[in-house]
């Protein structure tokens, strides 16, 4: 096999890996839309039982309220998460399908306990082992919009300082 050949070879796969790689990043949009069409149908029901719960709201409609309240906004996050592609939004979603589980649900200490311990442990990795290069630029080649308001951030703390 001569040297012609194989670099036929490779621009053909590199070709393929492109266009696999193009697929499933439009594949990943149509999801994300999916899941926002989804969640702007399930708000209509919140928006029909709020004035239920204005006059008449038992323990039962108020726990399915803040469900699917909780489920919309973990899906919000879940949608930023694909959008984004940044460590930063993974953690939020998980910080937020975490904080759901305790809010609604009605386990016992140990579990609430542990629940805890997820939620520090999120935020000790978010404060202590964060490497922002991971995740930092987006697939276009901008800046991700969490990591920008970061440095955004720290400059706004060094030029007071």
């Amino acid at each position: 096999m001569d040297n012609s050949s194989s670099h036929v070879e490779s621009c053909w796969r590199t070709q393929l890996r492109n266009r696999i790689i193009q697929a499933s990043s439009l594949l990943e949009i149509l999801l994300s839309g999916l899941v926002l069409i989804g969640l702007l149908l399930s708000a209509v029901p919140l928006i029909k039982w709020m004035p239920g719960l204005l006059f008449d709201g038992n323990e039962v409609e108020i726990r399915i309220f803040l469900e699917r309240s909780l489920d919309i906004v973990i899906g919000i996050e879940f949608i930023k998460m694909l959008a984004k592609h940044s460590p930063g939004s993974s953690l939020e979603v998980l910080l937020y399908a975490i904080a759901r589980h305790m809010i609604v649900g009605h386990e016992d200490a140990v579990q609430n306990l542990v629940s805890v311990g997820a939620i520090a442990l999120i935020f000790v990795i978010r404060k202590y082992f964060f490497v922002p290069s991971f995740g930092h630029k987006m697939p276009g080649g901008g800046t991700a919009p969490d990591i920008e308001q970061q440095e955004k951030q720290q400059a706004e703390r060094t030029g007071e300082a």
